[in-house]
């Protein structure tokens, strides 16, 4: 193997890397290194280069994300960014029902209403006190 092989490997296997950690921090679990090229461009490419680049905080990504998918209809990931917004505390509950007010208006009131939905019942489920063991 060549120096200059050795070298992309070594990149390769820095950047992703830094996109597991990455990954970790934006999702607040751990991330385990998977299998496949569509595994391995989300974390090097998505994760290790462009959620680390400079210009936006994380906040600033998740709010921009939010407001993508809630476009797009993803239903199943809108609950995925709603949920880790708020568990690491990105985002509170009145920051994500002025989310709900601002994103009804440029989606439409039926996406607006099923969003709000999601968001109370987050919102109910994180404020309702775990039982005592």
């Amino acid at each position: 193997m060549s120096d200059d092989a050795g070298d992309e490997q070594a990149h390769i296997s820095e950047r992703r890397q830094r996109g597991l950690e990455k990954m970790a921090e934006v999702y607040g679990w751990d991330v385990s290194d998977g299998p496949g090229d569509f595994f391995g461009m989300t974390v090097e490419h998505l994760f290790g280069e462009v959620w680390t680049r400079d210009g936006l905080s994380q906040k600033e990504r998740r709010i921009l994300l939010l407001g993508l998918v809630i476009g797009s209809g993803l239903d199943d990931v809108i609950g995925l960014q709603l949920e880790t917004a708020l568990r690491l505390g990105e985002l509170d509950p009145d920051e994500l029902r002025d989310i709900v007010i601002f994103a009804a208006h440029y989606v439409g009131w039926p996406k607006g209403a099923k969003l709000n939905t999601q968001v109370e019942n987050l919102i109910a489920k994180a404020e309702k006190p775990t039982p005592a063991t």
